[in-house]
């Protein structure tokens, strides 16, 4: 008996391939992103604090800068205005002589249109462009001598008014060039001290305690330097001092001749010190504001043009114009009332009272105070009057 053929459906096979290439993808997707956080970059390290303490002084010197820069541009948009102010009313003056011998011009010419006398010349006088009619030499001879004085005069007020609404236009484009300068010192500044306080919000507790124990030294160093100047200018004049008395005490040596000029000099000078340095003890524990000139907040410019004001000596407003007046002077031989200015780019300016101190107004959140002039590199100093 033949065999039967099996009805039985053949079993299906399972195909096991893609569960093997989903088990190597994801196996290869963990590789991938193992080796990938083994070669991806490490976390920049948080800066040391000395490293924060001088981008801290870097951001308040570069706006000390800035605010210069303001202070520059504010005291030139200031002048460009008094200056503009002043043209559009010279402008308006001649507007006015002009409009006025217009109108002399036209009663000359009603007058001969009344009288129905030389037509060319009263259609010379209500025209809008006389010019046209200048070189007409039958006209002019025909004119009285008070007539040509009133033309001449109208043709050289139009072009002196003319002159006056041109200047008066370059000096508005000035005044908007200073202006535009203003605005981007101001953003400047702003910038730099969000950014210095945002580098000290970052810190903590101990970490701000470490920056003021940086703070100490620095200003204890700077105090010893102060130290030594005093004793070496208390010991320059104590020998001179007594050069002059053994000069003094030399036969036949006159008692006033030659001193007498520099010893008033150095007397006017030292009355008008006192006052400056009089007002700037006053202005102690005032607050620093970046543009500030007083009375109740000031800038380091600001400071130095305040007290000496008051001593009746005017001073630019920023320290590289302020820089520039009276007569320079050595480190060693400072006096108090002289200006003391620093950094290279001459960004800061104190006032020297004596023993190697200053008064000034050093940088935002701080107050007007005493300090060492050795707290800052120094730029070199002046004597103002």
């Amino acid at each position: 008996m033949p065999a039967l053929a099996s009805h039985r459906k053949p079993r299906t096979r399972v195909r096991t391939t893609p569960a093997i290439g989903l088990t190597t993808a994801a196996l290869a997707s963990v590789t991938l992103l193992s080796t990938q956080s083994a070669t991806a970059a490490p976390a920049e390290p948080k800066p040391g604090i000395e490293e924060v303490q001088k981008r801290v002084d870097s951001l308040y010197r570069q706006a000390g800068v800035a605010t210069q820069e303001y202070n520059q541009a504010k005291t030139a948009s200031a002048e460009q205005r008094s200056k503009v102010d002043a043209l559009l009313e010279a402008a308006a003056k001649r507007a006015d002589k002009l409009n006025e011998t217009r109108r002399e011009l036209g009663g000359y010419a009603a007058a001969q249109y009344r009288t129905g006398s030389i037509a060319p010349t009263a259609t010379f006088f209500l025209a809008d462009d006389p010019q046209s009619y200048f070189d007409q030499d039958q006209l002019m001879a025909r004119m009285t001598s008070q007539q040509q004085k009133a033309v001449a005069d109208f043709r050289t007020q139009q072009k002196e008014a003319a002159a006056k609404r041109v200047e008066a236009t370059k000096s508005l484009e000035t005044l908007t060039k200073s202006q535009a300068s203003l605005r981007t010192s101001k953003q400047q500044v702003q910038t730099k001290l969000t950014e210095a306080r945002s580098l000290l919000s970052e810190l903590t507790a101990e970490e701000k305690a470490r920056l003021a124990e940086l703070e100490r030294k620095k200003e204890a160093e700077a105090r010893r330097k102060a130290e030594e100047l005093a004793r070496q200018q208390a010991a320059a004049k104590e020998k001179a001092g007594q050069g002059a008395k053994e000069e003094a005490a030399k036969p036949g040596t006159g008692t006033g001749t030659g001193t007498g000029t520099g010893t008033d000099s150095g007397s006017g000078y030292a009355t008008k010190a006192e006052k400056v340095l009089a007002f700037a003890r006053a202005q102690i524990g005032k607050p620093y504001v970046w543009g500030a000139t007083g009375p109740s907040s000031y800038d380091c410019s600001g400071l130095t043009q305040a007290a000496w004001k008051a001593a009746g000596v005017s001073l630019p407003r920023t320290t590289w114009d302020q820089v520039e007046v009276g007569t320079r002077v050595a480190t060693a031989d400072l006096r108090p009332g002289d200006l003391v200015f620093f950094y290279d780019d001459i960004s800061h300016v104190g006032i020297y009272k004596g023993d190697g101190m200053m008064i000034h107004a050093p940088k935002p959140g701080a107050n007007v105070r005493e300090e060492s002039i050795y707290y800052m590199p120094i730029y070199g100093s002046v004597r103002p009057a």
